[in-house]
């Protein structure tokens, strides 16, 4: 297993390193600056400025001077607000996005592992219909649609819940948070429940399944004591990728319920061209993919010995 660890993060390290050269340097290259949208500076003021940021020297002495801060830990301050450094602007947006993002994580796993599992023990037949169109409802109606009416019916209408933003007062509540965490989690409900569904028919047509049914096994038996395991594989791999982008936060959801996660400074940081926050942004997404595909290649390799013999 350490041998396949290895192995990964071989892999892992460049591939970490090439988007962060990447976004630094498709960032230098667009258009406008963080500097041009204020008033006129004096010739001097404006050198210091850009001499102070290494805006001065070529894109890949930019790129090096930057390399070198990110090995000391230093992302370094913001451009836009004053008497911020990245690490604070994403210490405070952070905790929303994971909080939201955790939980409709945990949601779309479990809700959507268990109409999978139903739909296919019910193949062809009305349960499994209404799943699969319940599916594709998700799948077809997108995050910026759900989230309005979510937040007019249940928020506006009922006035069971905030339509949106944090009660200063209270902060993170289950209330402030129950609608964002919703309509973040439909869409991988949707499809992991797809993906489950057809896992499970597959391994239900399985050799072990049918030797566990000549035993005496119901379906139901020998799809949760043997099915099971087998089942969820495909969920393992898509489930990496899928967690990094829940945990990180929505740009959409953020900017729907007004929260103030990481999503929202990212567009923010790119309109104002605020080049530290967004690197610091992009940083962060590209750890917690990689981290979390590591995750899901070592628990794929716990769960089917096989993968890390190969």
């Amino acid at each position: 297993m350490a041998a396949y660890v290895l192995r990964r993060l071989l892999v892992a390290v460049p591939t970490f390193l090439l988007i962060v050269a990447l976004a630094f340097i498709l960032m230098r290259l667009a258009p406008g600056g963080p500097f041009d949208a204020e008033r006129p500076l004096a010739p001097e003021i404006k050198r210091n400025i850009m001499a102070a940021y290494h805006m001065d020297k070529s894109i890949p002495e930019q790129l090096l001077y930057y390399f070198g801060d990110l090995a000391r830990g230093d992302l370094g301050p913001s451009m836009k607000y004053k008497d911020k450094t990245v690490a604070e602007i994403l210490a405070e947006g952070f905790p929303v996005s994971a909080i939201v993002g955790v939980f409709a994580l945990v949601l779309a796993a479990v809700g959507g592992a268990a109409m999978g599992a139903f739909a296919a023990l019910r193949q062809n037949r009305p349960g499994d219909y209404a799943v699969m169109a319940i599916a594709m409802a998700g799948i077809c109606i997108p995050p910026f649609v759900v989230g309005p009416i979510l937040s007019l019916l249940f928020g506006i209408r009922l006035q069971w819940l905030p339509a949106a933003g944090l009660d200063p007062l209270q902060g993170m509540t289950v209330s402030n948070l129950l609608l964002p965490i919703i309509t973040l989690a439909l869409p991988q409900i949707a499809i992991v429940s797809r993906l489950m569904r057809a896992s499970m028919i597959e391994t239900l047509r399985s050799n072990f399944i049918r030797t566990a049914r000549a035993k005496g096994m119901t379906l139901g038996q020998a799809a949760r004591r043997h099915g099971l395991r087998a089942a969820i594989l495909p969920l393992v791999s898509y489930l990496g990728p899928a967690a990094a982008g829940l945990v990180t936060g929505s740009v959409i959801i953020e900017q729907i319920f007004q929260l103030p996660g990481i999503g929202r400074q990212f567009v923010l940081g790119a309109l104002q061209r605020d080049y530290t926050v967004v690197m610091g942004v992009v940083i962060l997404y590209a750890g917690l993919i990689l981290l979390l595909n590591l995750l899901a290649d070592v628990l794929y390799a716990i769960l089917d010995p096989r993968v890390r013999l190969s």
